[in-house]
């Protein structure tokens, strides 16, 4: 085993710098600072010496081969998107199976036969071009399409005319998490973009947003600035074309909260934008209007949501008429159709399908399949049709449409798998936190299950800016319960499982809450006899990545491994790199406030790590090319654990390249990184898979 990883003494060096940093009057070492320039190149030769060291560790692993051949068979299904209906054009994206990007498509009416419309598997030979972004004219004869490379969030959006297939010349650029809205005439779009970079000091990059009107056809040199807020450079401004082509409304968010405020004015207009809500207390979501009557979704006064009327002519808060009142149940989202309200509901983290009248009276429930979750709800006011698309832990999404008119569904697209679902079950389970607070739990294991306190299981969880984890579907997951694994999902604080307050009992000040309500999971599923310590591992991704390092750094002795992905793991300066700037509403300020640093300082994974303590199996993941989470809180917390390791147990860090955080990652990637990780967690909490003999 001398190439593996199995004692600290064959990490690679890392050096350690005396930065120390002074936070309202209480020092603070940072001794791999250096590891924040990824373009040094003692950093590149140290990510490389570090990518050697895992392949050795994790292609010696006897089952992995096998992992990967199962995996991409699992993996190898056509799935598709939830049609969109432009006219009398439906839209959506279909990957046959193993193609590194899924083509968008579109066919003419429900019985068209579909053509391929955007194929991003033709613009790059390695997958890393995804097509992110689809905008389409009302009568859907334009579409303007965003594309990234590498995983960026950055993209480049194009415009193409349909039936031709020809796209413009023109291509518009400095877009991040933006949006488009066609004017019903064909004439342009309005889109909003961030200033071109070199014309604002770096560290505003990412602020002053601008709304613009691109005529169709010409340069983006010639768009029009239509809309912006200097005095306010933190807001952003996403547009959005009401049906009937009237109004333009902007949804303007300020960081990655729930919180916004909804202006407006007539699509043709160039008066001032009406600011309807500008007290940015609470989320109001523009649902649809009749005339000048808008139909908000907001949970102001009602954390768990509720539907307003609002007369533009007499909007303020007295005038408000109440359409569908506050819930016992939280509302995930809302589409109007047909003058009705489809509302999907989170019942205890699983979704409920209902139908209002014009009114607000409740007239059925739409019967879903199982337990399971909503992941596209797609409708037009001016038809009766609903497209849904369907999943479940055991069942990958199935698009199904709804007609008010025949209350009957018909399938879309029915994907065929080459799993059976059939000896396996999703259960809930709810347990009591550190505080006595009820948290739910979904399992998904083998039908019949003994609870001995041997079966190895997978706890996965996230636990912020209002995400909640309905009921998802995971290849890697099928694959761990088929070697008899349990896959646990946690409905953490700071997800919106019950509504607002959810959220913000784990934000902030009560950030550790949501590692309470983790680390009970994990002593539930113990003292219920389901695992033990040695078999249980841990999993998530950026928030949730941060929610795996805090977990492994107060608790080290609770689990058998650990899967940290993506990770925000330095609370104290998180903000200063790309996307953080928006976390701060979520997470504090370290720098700016004391009593941020107070609690960030607390639980901050990359400063509570501790020399002498025997850390379990763990496994970090990230990009070079990672512009959201920066890949630097990964090789800090790695260099440091490295460092301070005391056991045996192998630390590990998996830097990709050309996968950014996550957005359009190939298919070929995806595989791979999954038989990493399931052959990391193969060696250390499941016991070894045999390759099948070669006949």
């Amino acid at each position: 085993m001398a190439d593996t990883p199995d004692k600290p003494s064959h990490y690679p060096p890392t050096r350690r710098d005396a930065v120390v940093d002074d936070y309202h009057g209480i020092p603070v070492a940072d001794p791999y600072r250096w590891l924040e320039d990824l373009a040094a190149q003692e950093t590149q030769d140290w990510i490389t010496a570090q990518n050697r060291l895992t392949r050795a560790y994790l292609d010696a692993i006897p089952s992995r081969e096998h992992i990967q051949a199962r995996l991409t068979a699992l993996w190898n299904y056509p799935r598709c998107s939830v049609p969109y209906r432009a006219g009398s054009r439906y839209f959506f994206t279909k990957n046959d199976g193993l193609q590194n990007q899924a083509v968008l498509y579109m066919q003419q009416g429900l019985n068209g036969e579909p053509l391929a419309i955007v194929d991003p598997n033709r613009l790059s030979d390695d997958g890393t071009v995804a097509l992110i972004s689809e905008a389409y004219s009302y009568d859907g004869t334009l579409l303007a399409y965003g594309l990234s490379q590498r995983g960026s969030d950055w993209q480049e959006i194009h415009i193409r005319h349909i039936d031709s297939g020809r796209d413009y010349e023109e291509v518009i650029r400095w877009c991040k998490f933006a949006g488009v809205a066609w004017k019903h005439d064909h004439s342009g779009f309005f889109y909003n973009r961030y200033p071109e970079p070199g014309s604002v000091p770096e560290a505003d990059e990412l602020a002053y947003n601008r709304l613009y009107w691109h005529a169709l056809g010409t340069p983006q040199a010639a768009d029009h600035l239509v809309y912006e807020r200097p005095d306010a450079k933190e807001l952003d401004f996403y547009p959005i074309i009401s049906e009937d082509g009237q109004y333009l409304i902007l949804h303007v968010s300020h960081a990655a909260v729930p919180q916004n405020r909804l202006y407006y004015r007539e699509v043709n207009s160039d008066a001032p934008f009406v600011r309807l809500f500008d007290d940015g207390e609470a989320e109001y979501s523009f649902i649809g209007n009749r005339g000048a009557t808008f139909y908000i979704h907001t949970d102001a006064e009602a954390p768990r949501g509720r539907i307003i009327a609002v007369d533009l002519a007499h909007p303020a808060r007295e005038h408000w008429r109440e359409i569908i009142p506050e819930q016992d149940d939280a509302i995930a989202f809302v589409e109007m159709v047909a003058d009705h309200f489809a509302v999907v509901y989170k019942h205890d983290a699983q979704h409920r399908l209902r139908l209002y009248s014009p009114e607000g009276r409740f007239i059925r429930d739409i019967d879903l399949p199982a337990i399971g979750s909503i992941v596209g709800l797609f409708a037009r006011n001016d038809g009766t049709e609903l497209f849904i698309g369907f999943q479940s832990f055991l069942y990958p999404t199935t698009i199904l449409r709804y007609d008010l008119s025949t209350q009957a569904f018909i399938s879309f697209h029915q994907p065929a798998i080459a799993f059976d679902p059939s000896p396996y079950e999703t259960t809930q389970v709810f347990y009591p936190s550190k505080d006595g607070t009820r948290v739910p739990m979904f399992l998904t294991h083998k039908t019949g299950l003994s609870r001995d306190g041997q079966h190895p299981t997978l706890l996965y969880g996230y636990g912020g800016f209002a995400v909640s984890l309905t009921p998802f579907f995971a290849v890697s997951a099928l694959h761990w319960i088929e070697q008899g694994g349990i896959f646990a999902v946690a409905n953490l604080r700071g997800g919106s499982e019950y509504g607002e307050a959810w959220h913000r009992a784990g934000m902030l000040e009560h950030k550790q809450r949501v590692f309470d309500d983790f680390i009970a999971a994990a002593e539930w599923l113990i003292r219920e006899r389901y695992t033990c310590a040695a078999k249980l591992a841990i999993m998530g991704r950026s928030n949730g990545g941060l929610l795996v390092a805090a977990s492994l750094v107060q608790r080290p002795e609770l689990f058998g491994a650990v899967i940290c992905g993506v990770p925000v793991t330095d609370m104290l300066r998180y903000h200063r790199f790309t996307a953080g700037r928006f976390w701060v509403a979520e997470y504090g300020n370290a720098e700016t406030d004391p009593e941020h640093f107070r609690f960030l300082y607390a639980y901050s994974p990359l400063h509570n790590v501790r020399r002498g303590v025997a850390y379990p199996p763990t496994l970090i993941t990230t990009a070079d090319t990672d512009d959201r989470v920066v890949p630097s809180h990964a090789l800090k917390f790695a260099a440091a654990l490295q460092a301070a390791q005391a056991g045996d147990h192998p630390i590990l860090l998996r830097v990709d390249t050309d996968a950014g955080h996550g957005l359009g990652k190939p298919t070929a990637k995806l595989i791979a990184e999954q038989t990493d990780i399931y052959a990391f967690l193969a060696k250390t909490v499941l016991s070894p898979v045999d390759p099948p003999p070669r006949r």
